[in-house]
């Protein structure tokens, strides 16, 4: 008897190859359209139409000859997922949906659906890829890097567990994006030359102020621009994986803490919750021989923070701290005890490059030195460590 596995259809031109491969596999396919948002209001609908998708999906799988439903979500994603962005957002981090969704959505109550339908797996259009090994006499499950460098998506999987990987598929992933369209030119499917979303994890792309507006009201205050010479963004000389001093780690991965006296006033912005560490669009301030970057935000004060040049003092840190609670390793058997240190490979963000960095353990949680300085280390973003093309683990950056 084929094994059973439930496709995530997402009405996409990646989950429809998935499906088609699966297929070629031996596998027995069902597709699923999850339907995660029914709030239109702040959508760009023409970006992302959910209705559209649906019936893409539902096109593609006639083709394919495989069952098809839809699933609604929507009441699981905004407890999970919505809520946690606004709580996010109004404590002045920057949340990443994307990377929740795949752990609390698709990974969890989607894959919980699946079972209850006899699915020994569920599938993604995930560009990434899964190995096994077996490390004393237990099976251990690897994510890899996918082969196309440009659309490597394991960043967003960075939160999954042993469990989870263990049930899921990821069939394109040792294919670039040009070789998913080739197949599904070659097997006329509808989404052969689709668009790639984009936006929110199902929700499509959003007016960001708009729907935080829906519980984060509008609250002028005051822009205040940082010169980029003070001498507190001066850190002391180190080297990134020799580091004995816990002092040291501290002060390397500790945000400035900016206030009105280290600048000037230079206008007024609607809310300092709908702004995020290293952006410079949406400011309406012009004049400057240098782009304008956000370096900091204070919720408390509804104060921003910003500089000019991505070159500013204090939009470069050495490192970042995550808390105990935090850190997340999806390979339990490289779990670092409190005093051990490992130097790995690290983003901080989707498609960011790989960056060497020395991660130490202490008592109080994962101190990450990097080799070179970083731009806009974000609180609430993820930080994501590899070996070479193996995703290790993850945390929240404090």
């Amino acid at each position: 008897m084929n094994k059973r596995v439930v496709v995530g259809l997402s009405g996409g031109v990646d989950s429809s190859v998935a499906a088609y491969l699966l297929l070629q596999q031996g596998y027995e396919v069902i597709g699923i359209f999850m339907k995660n948002w029914h709030d239109t209001s702040v959508t760009i609908s023409e970006d992302c139409p959910w209705l559209e998708d649906s019936n893409d999906a539902l096109i593609v799988a006639e083709k394919l000859g495989i069952p098809f439903q839809t699933i609604d979500l929507s009441e699981a994603y905004r407890e999970r997922i919505v809520d946690y962005m606004f709580s996010e957002y109004q404590n002045g981090r920057t949340p990443n949906p994307d990377v929740l969704c795949n752990r609390e959505i698709k990974f969890d109550i989607f894959l919980n659906a699946a079972k209850s339908l006899g699915a020994h797996f569920v599938a993604t259009g995930h560009y990434c890829q899964k190995e096994i090994s077996q490390i004393d006499g237990e099976n251990v499950y690897h994510l890899i890097a996918g082969k196309d460098t440009n659309k490597d998506q394991s960043y967003f999987l960075c939160q999954l567990n042993q469990a989870q990987l263990s049930q899921a598929l990821f069939p394109i992933g040792h294919l670039t994006k040009p070789e998913v369209r080739a197949i599904a030119s070659e097997q006329n499917l509808v989404t052969a030359e689709k668009k790639d979303s984009q936006g929110l994890c199902f929700i499509g792309k959003v007016r960001l102020p708009e729907f935080l507006q829906q519980q984060l009201a509008p609250k002028k205050g005051k822009i205040v621009e940082i010169l980029p010479n003070l001498d507190y963004f001066k850190k002391p000389i180190y080297q990134f994986d020799c580091i004995e001093s816990v002092q040291l780690l501290k002060t390397l991965t500790t945000s400035y803490n900016l206030n009105e006296n280290d600048g000037k006033i230079i206008g007024e912005h609607q809310g300092a919750h709908y702004y995020t560490i290293g952006q410079r669009k949406g400011l309406a301030i012009g004049g400057y021989k240098l782009p304008l970057f956000i370096l900091s935000t204070n919720t408390q004060t509804n104060t921003i923070y910003v500089g000019q040049g991505e070159n500013h003092g204090a939009l470069n840190r050495p490192g970042l701290f995550i808390p105990k609670n935090d850190i997340h390793w999806l390979r339990n058997d490289l779990e670092l005890n409190i005093g051990e240190k490992v130097v790995y490979q690290c983003r901080i963000r989707y498609r960011q490059k790989l960056e060497n960095v020395c991660l130490y353990m202490q008592e109080d949680g994962l101190y990450l030195i990097f080799e070179n300085l970083q731009k806009a280390i974000t609180p609430g973003q993820f930080a994501a460590w590899y070996r070479n093309d193996e995703l290790i683990g993850s945390g929240v950056i404090a």
